[in-house]
């Protein structure tokens, strides 16, 4: 049922890694741009846009690490990237390599931040919906991407090798 051919999953996936990361960088360019740390902006009733510094890991979590933990978590982001850019060259289900693109990009656009500025910019603020965290396009495609690479692997089962020989059992 894949119309996509094996070959191009990883083009895809590389693809939609970077529309992330310019995406990514494009907004939060225009955030700082109007707004300053702590400052909110009014985009629907339930969403602000509001400026955080985030020091942490997605969603702000572990946000009191200093520098070491800058350099560490850009560490880390970078191995991710690189070993699942690796991986997608084998990748052969859709969403899986969907999934890995997303979550590439939205790694590689906080390390750029990481490395850029020390801080990640947060800036899509939906506590109205009693949603704590303030968070941004890197962090919502890593999300995504995880949902979708986890969908794949529980609803799309692995073609299991069809057994050699004249009816003899493999182990």
């Amino acid at each position: 049922m894949q119309t996509v051919a094996k070959s191009r999953l990883p083009l895809i996936a590389y693809g939609l890694a970077a529309l992330v990361v310019v995406l990514d960088q494009i907004s939060k360019f225009w955030i700082l741009g109007r707004l300053t740390p702590g400052e909110s902006l009014a985009v629907l009733p339930f969403m602000n846009f509001t400026l955080t510094h985030n020091t942490g890991v997605s969603y702000g979590l572990f946000n009191n690490f200093g520098q070491a933990g800058r350099w560490l978590l850009s560490l880390f982001s970078l191995i991710v990237a690189v070993t699942l850019a690796v991986w997608v060259r084998k990748a052969d289900k859709r969403l899986s390599a969907l999934g890995v693109g997303l979550i590439i990009g939205g790694a590689l656009g906080n390390l750029v931040d990481r490395v850029r500025l020390g801080w990640v910019v947060d800036f899509v603020d939906c506590s109205a919906l009693h949603f704590p965290w303030i968070f941004n396009i890197a962090d919502s495609a890593i999300s995504i991407g995880v949902v979708l690479f986890l969908v794949e692997l529980v609803v799309t089962p692995d073609k299991k090798p069809e057994a050699k020989g004249s009816g003899e059992a493999t182990l």
